[in-house]
């Protein structure tokens, strides 16, 4: 066990705090070559992580650079460094603590690469970045130890497989470096576990009491949930109840649309002018800054926000989570409770507030998932290559590489322990030569062989370039949008381009809670003007949707197959009894499609409970399937439950657009001329490196980099179909934006167990769908108006509407 000073030691007592048993835990096993912790927010997993290196550093012999924190958020390393130089600061010990992010200056980066500090806090992009240069091996040649934190969320993300390769690279620096690993929401340890490790070397793992379970419920109101709509304005008032009742409230959207509508309705009913806040991640930084600033000195009520506050930034005054909308997805809701309440044996305190009526189910659906301690996830595949290929252009422009090593380096690695060396000498290929198609191009031949057989860039101008486009965070395209002035206003945030160009001068919209009025583009800047209207033209710029995960469906198909339902409030247990009677409820095993007549056209509805992107690639898929089988689809809509066609002609034979060889060469045909797998192929052609945004003279645009981008598409999909990139494309296409798996494993459950019911109207399930379909083409002041007498109407031809009066 290592040993702790007694300086150290006596620090705790005299805050009457004492080591918890996981902290000493990892003090065991401070010489392990790889170690993860498993605890739970609020009980002191950082400083678990740190003790060993303060205990280290406590003698005041070491030199240079001693540990490297990586986290997945420049605020996450802030908030550390901050914690972490109490301590410090307090016992006098000689350790000087700095972080490096995309915010320190050029002018730190520099010192910090000659004379680096004892601990340094950073990303995954700016450690990539230290390792391309020359002078790496030197800075990193004391290091003895990496903290990975909140790793779980890396690993579901190329910056984790990035991070993974980097810390292969330093392994090769440092032969001794002992990595830990931190996290409190992991659904699979071991699976962490093996993507932490430098292979072959294993990974033990620490877990942590887990505390008490969380206080969690479905958050009561006076007024239902309506029939479909994600915004769930009906809870505002039950919403602000809570919020004078507490402390701080967090209240997580799943979108940052969702988030700057609801803040917007929020700031609206907020009679005492109690201090709220937004965060989201296309906010100008400043603005986020200062809400985070205000939120450590505790001066907010409440804090609207998304993803951009899910990991472990220590807001010591929050007493209440509140999730709008239906979770989605489990270990986001754990992780997001986990903001509650952040200290060791306090249950954190969390509401539910569905947005409508579907999402009561799966409410419930979540708060028994999270009772049962069962988290979800997907389980991880291969490192993807396009990162594998970046990482080879990095270690070329820190100077001459010999193949077998780098493969031997990268193949430590645990997102790629499985990598072949055929695969990875086709990564090196194209880096080399840009693959067959391109190898005529002067601009792709970017390595070159030495006469010793090692490897080194063409041309060593080359490497500044490589570090300028380095990373794996794609950019959405985005546009800064300011209050108009002479000479450029206010920054406000960002808005995606392809909203933007949708905008005509006078159209209004919501950006950091605030109704703005579109006056012009100047100079790739959006510019607005602050506008009196109480409800925008324009709701907002589009948010990222997540899927409802595997589990979670899983779980309300289960539910939907008990007799009685008392855990459900009554208006949606009888909902789903109405459905019972006038239909049937979907079950696991099979697959329900429900054929109806409304408004003149025939109606299928298919539920396959397969998530959004599943769901809307099954539309695309049966819909070309019925074109075919000569029946005349009109059009479709997709929710994470179920998907809606309508044509002209009624579906009487199903099993033949279910056949998975067709359905595989219809999405084949679809996605080689698809604008989602021209964006894909953007995306993974930006950070294999055949793709630069970044140039010495200037940053393309959005329009620009997809010009270009489809230029090399429809090349390569022309002259060399099998090229490198295209099939690192297809992966990441079918894997993520249309999930043909979860289609591929529904068809698979189900097999020939298909059952077409006919109905003589639509039935209550499918109603909300209906919604869906109705709420596109109205605008304007009346879209209330007309979606409420929509609803009323779908209601009554379903039988529902006395169920929707309770």
């Amino acid at each position: 066990m290592a040993h702790l000073p007694a300086q150290i030691t006596d620090w705790f007592s005299t805050r009457g705090w004492s080591i918890h048993p996981h902290q000493y835990a990892m003090l065991d096993r401070a010489q392990d070559p790889a170690t993860l912790l498993i605890a739970p927010t609020g009980s002191g997993k950082t400083m678990a992580g740190f003790l060993p290196t303060l205990a280290e550093l406590a003698e005041g012999t070491h030199e240079g650079l001693h540990t490297l924190y990586v986290s997945p958020l420049k605020a996450l390393a802030a908030d550390i460094k901050r914690n972490l130089r109490a301590p410090v600061e307090d016992i006098d010990l000689p350790i000087r603590i700095e972080d490096r992010t995309g915010d320190t200056t050029s002018t730190q980066k520099k010192r910090q690469r000659a004379d680096p500090p004892h601990i340094l806090l950073t990303t995954p992009e700016s450690l990539a970045l230290l390792t391309s240069y020359e002078d790496a091996p030197r800075m990193f040649a004391g290091l003895q130890r990496v903290v990975v934190d909140e790793i779980h969320a890396l690993a579901e993300s190329k910056r984790g497989d990035q991070l993974m390769l980097a810390l292969a690279r330093l392994q090769t620096f440092c032969p001794g470096l002992r990595r830990v690993g931190l996290s409190a929401t992991v659904e699979d340890p071991q699976a962490i576990a093996r993507f932490l490790a430098c292979h072959p070397d294993p990974c033990n793992i620490v877990l942590a009491d887990p505390g008490p379970d969380p206080d969690i419920a479905m958050l009561e109101t006076e007024e239902t949930p309506p029939w479909a709509g994600g915004g769930a304005a009906y809870a505002i008032p039950a919403v602000m109840e809570q919020i004078k009742a507490h402390k701080t409230t967090l209240i997580f959207h799943n979108t940052r649309a969702q988030a700057e509508i609801f803040f917007h309705n929020l700031w609206l009913a907020n009679e005492n002018a109690l201090p709220i806040g937004i965060h989201h991640g296309s906010l100008d930084r400043q603005q986020r800054e200062r809400v985070e600033a205000a939120m450590v000195r505790g001066d907010l009520r409440a804090i609207v926000c998304t993803g951009s506050l899910d990991l472990g930034i220590d807001w010591g005054d929050v007493d209440l989570v509140i999730q709008i909308g239906a979770p989605k997805n489990v270990k986001r809701l754990v992780q997001r409770i986990g903001r509650a309440n952040h200290q060791y044996n306090a249950p954190s305190k969390a509401l539910l507030v569905p947005a409508n009526r579907f999402e009561v189910v799966e409410c419930v659906a979540a708060l028994e998932a999270v009772k049962a301690h069962a988290l979800d996830g997907d389980p991880r595949g291969d490192g993807p290559r396009d990162v594998l290929c970046q990482h080879i252009l990095v270690a070329a422009a820190a100077g001459p590489f010999v193949a077998d090593d780098l493969y031997a380096e990268m193949s430590s690695a645990g997102p790629y322990a499985g990598l072949s060396r055929d695969a990875f000498d086709a990564c090196l290929d194209f880096c080399a030569t840009g693959g067959y198609a391109l190898r005529a191009y002067d601009r792709w031949q970017r390595l070159m062989q030495r006469p010793d057989g090692s490897w080194q860039l063409r041309d060593p101008r080359a490497a500044a370039r490589i570090r300028m486009n380095m990373g794996t965070i794609q950019d959405t395209d985005t546009l800064k949008v300011r209050l108009k002035r002479n000479r450029g206003g206010k920054p406000l945030g960002e808005v995606e381009e392809a909203f933007a160009a949708s905008l005509t001068p006078g159209d209004t919209f919501l950006i950091g809670g605030q109704i703005v009025r579109y006056e012009g583009l100047r100079e790739m800047t959006v510019e607005v003007s602050r506008n009196a209207a109480k409800k925008p033209k324009i709701a907002t710029f589009s948010g990222t949707k997540f899927a409802t995960s595997t589990q979670l469906s899983n779980r309300i198909l289960d539910m939907f197959a008990q007799v009685t339902w008392p855990q459900l409030p009554r208006h949606t247990a009888e909902w789903l009894a109405l459905q019972r009677h006038v239909s049937t409820l979907p079950e696991r095993g099979r697959l329900l499609i429900e054929s109806f007549p409304h408004d003149g056209r025939e109606h299928a509805c298919i539920y396959g409970f397969s998530g959004r992107n599943a769901q809307q690639t099954l539309g695309l898929l049966v819909t070309k399937r019925m074109e075919e089988l000569g029946l005349h689809p009109l059009g479709f809509v997709a929710t994470d439950y179920a998907t809606l066609i309508w044509g002209l002609d009624p579906l009487t034979e199903p099993a033949p657009l279910f056949q998975i060889d067709a359905l595989r060469d219809g999405l084949d045909t679809w996605l080689a001329g698809n604008a989602v797998m021209k964006r894909t192929f953007r995306g993974c052609a930006t950070i294999a490196g055949l793709i630069e945004r970044n140039t010495p003279s200037a940053r393309k645009s959005g329009r620009q980099a997809t010009f270009s981008s489809d230029i090399l598409y429809d090349t390569l999909l022309k002259y060399d179909p099998d090229h490198l990139l295209m099939k690192i494309t297809r992966d990441e296409a079918m894997r993520g934006l249309v999930d043909f798996g979860r289609i591929e494993e529904m068809i698979a459950r189900v097999g020939t167990r298909i059952d077409l019911r006919r109905l003589e109207r639509v039935s209550p399930l499918a109603a909300p769908l209906l919604l869906e379909v109705g709420k596109v083409p109205v605008k304007g002041s009346a879209e209330e108006k007309l979606l409420q007498e929509e609803s009323t109407r779908l209601m009554e031809a379903s039988g529902l509407a006395q169920v929707s009066e309770r």
